[in-house]
């Protein structure tokens, strides 16, 4: 009930008292009359205390939210005393006795400080009811961190990239967004980045040769396209892949392009005089004068004979390059001559040694872009990979995607460190490109590239990633429908018409990412 209704009753009351002419009316009025003040007066202090109350909780609210920025770095007698007088600088009422403010700060599952302000409040009337002061108190909790950051950053490096300044746009971009990120850790493993640079390729790191994730031939040896069939030398000459050595025979000594005078060539192990060696003169005479063994023998000296080799016709022999020559670059997971059925270019099913099709396919690319680097919260690793960064090669966006997605999940290249329980977790792509896709490891066909990453982009968004896609567009292409749909939501997807609005849109994403306060 209300003050006002409270006098309103009361007036009437007494309006009825004047009126009356029971005789007992005067004493059943002396009795009612201090209980009816009380009741008046409790609500007069009950309002007062609320008002009171209200502001205390503001207070804490403020306080706690404001000594969370650092309370981190500091013990608990720091906090308490930063506590104590931030609260009683924003609540001043004289009103509220025997204030007491208590701050504590907790670092388990995320940087969370505690408020708590209590305080009595002297009644003005109910103390006639035995209530000489009421109890105030207020709490409040503000956190710092509870949530952690997973982001991976999806970066065209392609040839394209070395027009109208975008490169350099980019490096700028991804070193303040880098920035941006680590100002948001209040401790290490708050915030995680993996950096994949792609071109039609992605550098998985050459030092990898001997991983089970990466694929160079089939069993077989009939995928003319692995990496075992385009790198290596072949036995009879000059070809360049293992189709064109096993399809042509040749002599096993050069020079020779018939199988009869190859087979009636050869080489000898000791120096032979002859030119072309023969095999009369594979050897050497005891008298040191005669070079061939019948002239040698008939001046009745030794002829001790060398080892003569004849030439061999046959077809070439393929040998591979030793694996550790290669440069890390990896093409999309499949089958060698289309995408297998169950779609390993599009998802993050762990590679097995067992399934080539789950495997990355070692391509020694031309332009192989700087390597990929997994989750780390190494910074200056990360400003040193990105400074290093050159455009060159064509454009598959799906490959940079995919790795994107196994950066954060683990996988192939990439081990994930654990996720704490106590903690939320935020997983992020951010996606550029500044053109259209032009190849990958089975098209040339942008249409045929672009329906394999739509199915990427659904994939991840499914599993709750939330991805960014920005097309920087400066030539006057058509704004990539692909990238537009991919993107998580409308205002995820960015079309830049100039190298510098890099910089600015990875200042606005990197904002959002980084609200990572959380008051409760």
């Amino acid at each position: 009930m209300t003050t006002n209704r409270l006098i309103a009753r009361l007036r009437d009351a007494c309006r009825r008292f004047a009126g009356a002419n029971d005789g007992n009316t005067v004493v059943v009025f002396a009795l009612s009359f201090i209980p009816l003040m009380g009741l008046v007066g409790a609500a007069v202090d009950y309002s007062q205390a609320n008002r009171l109350q209200t502001s205390m909780q503001a207070a804490a609210d403020t306080t706690a939210l404001a000594v969370s920025q650092s309370a981190a770095s500091q013990n608990s007698s720091q906090v308490q005393t930063a506590t104590d007088t931030f609260y009683r600088g924003v609540f001043s009422n004289p009103t509220a006795e025997n204030l007491a403010v208590t701050g504590t700060y907790s670092g388990t599952g995320g940087s969370t400080v505690y408020v708590r302000a209590t305080a009595t409040y002297k009644t003005l009337f109910m103390g006639i009811l035995g209530f000489r002061t009421l109890p105030l108190a207020a709490v409040s909790t503000a956190s710092f961190g509870n949530s952690r950051l997973r982001v991976a950053l999806v970066l065209d490096n392609t040839g394209s990239m070395s027009d109208d300044g975008k490169m350099g746009a980019l490096i700028t971009a991804t070193n303040n967004l880098i920035n941006q990120l680590q100002g948001a850790a209040t401790h290490d493993g708050d915030v995680y980045v993996s950096i994949i640079p792609f071109v039609k390729d992605a550098n998985v790191g050459s030092g990898n040769y001997s991983a089970s994730w990466v694929y160079w031939d089939d069993a077989a040896k009939t995928d003319n396209k692995s990496w075992d069939a385009n790198n290596g030398s072949c036995s009879i000459g000059s070809y360049s892949t293992r189709s064109s050595c096993t399809s042509h025979s040749g002599c096993s000594i050069s020079g020779y392009t018939s199988s009869s005078s190859c087979t009636s060539a050869g080489t000898c192990s000791v120096t032979d005089w002859d030119d072309p060696p023969t095999q009369n003169g594979c050897g050497t005479c005891s008298n040191g004068i005669n070079h061939h063994q019948s002239s040698c023998q008939s001046n009745h000296a030794t002829w001790n004979a060398g080892t003569w080799t004849p030439g061999v016709w046959a077809a070439g022999t393929w040998t591979p390059d030793n694996h550790s020559t290669w440069n890390g670059c990896v093409m999309d997971r499949g089958d060698p001559n289309a995408p297998n059925t169950n779609n390993y270019d599009t998802n993050v099913t762990t590679p097995s040694s067992s399934n080539t099709a789950t495997q990355y396919a070692a391509e020694q690319y031309s332009s192989c872009p700087q390597s990929v680097m997994g989750l780390s919260y190494s910074w200056s690793d990360m400003h040193s990979l990105v400074n290093s960064m050159s455009p060159g090669g064509n454009t598959n966006q799906g490959i940079g995607l995919q790795l994107g997605w196994m950066s954060l999940v683990g996988g192939g290249p990439f081990s994930v460190p654990a996720e704490d329980a106590n903690y939320t977790y935020q997983h992020v792509i951010i996606l550029l490109t500044d053109g259209l896709n032009t190849q990958n490891r089975w098209y040339t066909s942008a249409s045929s590239i672009d329906t394999r990453q739509s199915m990427t982009c659904d994939n991840v968004k499914a599993s709750g990633v939330v991805l960014y896609t920005i097309q920087v567009n400066t030539g006057g292409d058509p704004t990539s429908t692909l990238l537009r749909n991919c993107a998580s939501s409308t205002d995820k997807f960015f079309l830049l018409t100039s190298a510098s609005q890099i910089v600015t849109t990875f200042n606005q994403i990197g904002t959002n990412l980084t609200k990572l306060h959380i008051a409760r």
